[in-house]
């Protein structure tokens, strides 16, 4: 499934937050939004998934967003006393009729997502009670049960170790491999996100500043003005890493 957005536009308190923003998506493809704080980054994916009014137009196949399109937000809500197995069932709500309970196929649905993501010795216990890469886990295995074809993730590593960090991103990128599913992903380390990006979207001040490859998009001189502070890019065992620019500061002599 593919998605388009043309001239994309939010408005927060009457002020405009997101300027004209243009993006596309194709199938399968991972698209990697990137960006300093305030940027746009989640209330792009926040439009995109129709949780935030806008204008322009938003073009993604046919039917309610609900059913396809799964946002996986920043600081997901785990209810309290709530399993694991409960948890991802919610994923099947937007595919339930009015006062309609889960049918015996959302049972399935939810089971295979939870035994694809090893979560099946996790499936009784409460959200609450794992850890930061189960709780991540989770929150990725209720967006599967949605079955949608686009997944949008903001920020979905923050709160994790960089363990736990490649832990999540390569089963997200194995999953939409192997099922086809697009994904956009807003994420904060530019390493991870030119590691797994097929194509980034940089953004500053709510508008886009470059889209391309990692690596027509990670430029030192771009990434230095849009993020505010000197920036080199370095290329190790063929991946591309972002780090700050070595300054050498002089100590005045006051004897």
């Amino acid at each position: 499934m593919r998605l388009r957005a043309t001239d994309l536009r939010v408005r927060l308190r009457r002020t405009e937050v997101l300027h004209g923003i243009d993006l596309q998506l194709e199938a399968g493809e991972w698209l990697g939004v990137i960006g300093p704080n305030g940027a746009g980054k989640s209330t792009l994916l926040k439009a995109l998934a129709g949780v935030l009014r806008h204008t322009g137009t938003l073009r993604v196949g046919s039917g309610p967003r609900a059913t396809r399109i799964a946002l996986m937000p920043q600081a997901p809500l785990l209810p309290e006393g709530m399993s694991v197995v409960e948890y991802v069932l919610l994923g099947r709500t937007v595919h339930l009729g009015w006062l309609r309970g889960e049918t015996r196929r959302d049972r399935r649905i939810a089971a295979e997502v939870i035994g694809r993501l090893g979560l099946d010795e996790l499936a009784d216990r409460p959200v609450t009670s794992l850890s930061g890469g189960e709780a991540q886990r989770a929150v990725v295995a209720r967006a599967l049960a949605q079955q949608t074809r686009i997944l949008l993730l903001d920020e979905p590593t923050s709160a994790l170790d960089p363990g736990h960090q490649v832990e999540v991103l390569s089963l997200v990128d194995d999953l939409r491999r192997q099922d086809g599913i697009s994904v956009i992903a807003a994420m904060h380390d530019l390493g991870s996100a030119a590691r797994h990006a097929d194509r980034l979207q940089l953004l500053a001040a709510g508008s886009t500043e470059a889209v391309g490859t990692p690596r027509q998009v990670l430029d030192p001189v771009v990434l230095s003005r849009v993020y505010r502070t000197p920036l080199d890019v370095h290329r190790l065992a063929d991946e591309l890493v972002v780090l700050p620019r070595r300054t050498t500061t002089t100590r005045r002599n006051t004897a």
